[in-house]
């Protein structure tokens, strides 16, 4: 299975698996039900199930309280995990590029399972990577910027004219959270995504300001 943001990266390493022959048997999604929304990208969730649909997986919602603490989370991954080896699935595919922490914590609550972690994108550079998402021809829309891009880069199209743009420090893939995209064509897509922008909104989490952009 492959954990799905729905954004570039887990585009990326989604293509990497396709191409590999080795295709995820499912996509899964954290969100909250209250909001109807992905957890970090704020996505509606009907985006993301015609993001699935249109690339041709199944895709599992797997909901969290929008006030959960950790041991909450950890509970709903771990019972997540256990299910999915019930199953037969031995590998959970992240696509994780280059933060230990992240992937010390993933790979933490795989060790209380027979699965393995598997990570497609991990080490390699992140402006390569960015780049060669744009030119397999896939679309995004930046749609959640911290304050380190600014709400100005919000409804930009990910693309090489983005690259250059980014500010001194800015990681090209948004590693370190500076922001996330929602990617709605490209090669293994059977038909694009129609999307709209809509309002914007701000909201300060965990002491950082993100502004988001309503995709509809």
């Amino acid at each position: 299975m492959l954990a799905w943001s729905g954004g570039k990266d887990a585009t990326l390493a989604l293509h990497r698996l396709i191409e590999a022959g080795d295709p995820p048997v499912e996509l899964y999604t954290t969100g909250s039900r209250e909001t109807d929304r992905t957890s970090m990208h704020g996505v509606r969730w009907r985006l993301i199930r015609d993001q699935a649909d249109a690339l041709g997986f199944d895709l599992r919602r797997v909901d969290i309280p929008t006030d959960a603490d950790n041991d909450t989370y950890e509970a709903t991954i771990r019972d997540l995990l256990d299910d999915y080896a019930e199953r037969g699935v031995t590998e959970v595919a992240y696509a994780d590029l280059y933060l230990e922490d992240i992937r010390d914590y993933r790979e933490r609550l795989l060790a209380s399972t027979p699965l393995a972690g598997r990570w497609p994108l991990w080490g390699e550079p992140t402006n390569a990577l960015a780049r060669e998402f744009i030119d397999l021809g896939y679309r995004a829309t930046v749609v959640c910027v911290t304050d380190d891009l600014g709400p100005d880069f919000l409804g930009r199209t990910y693309d090489h004219s983005l690259l250059d743009d980014l500010p001194d420090g800015v990681d090209p893939c948004g590693e370190n959270g500076e922001f996330h995209t929602f990617v709605h064509d490209g090669p293994h897509f059977q038909h694009a995504l129609d999307i709209a922008h809509g309002d914007t909104v701000t909201r300060t989490l965990d002491d950082t300001t993100h502004h988001y952009l309503d995709l509809t």
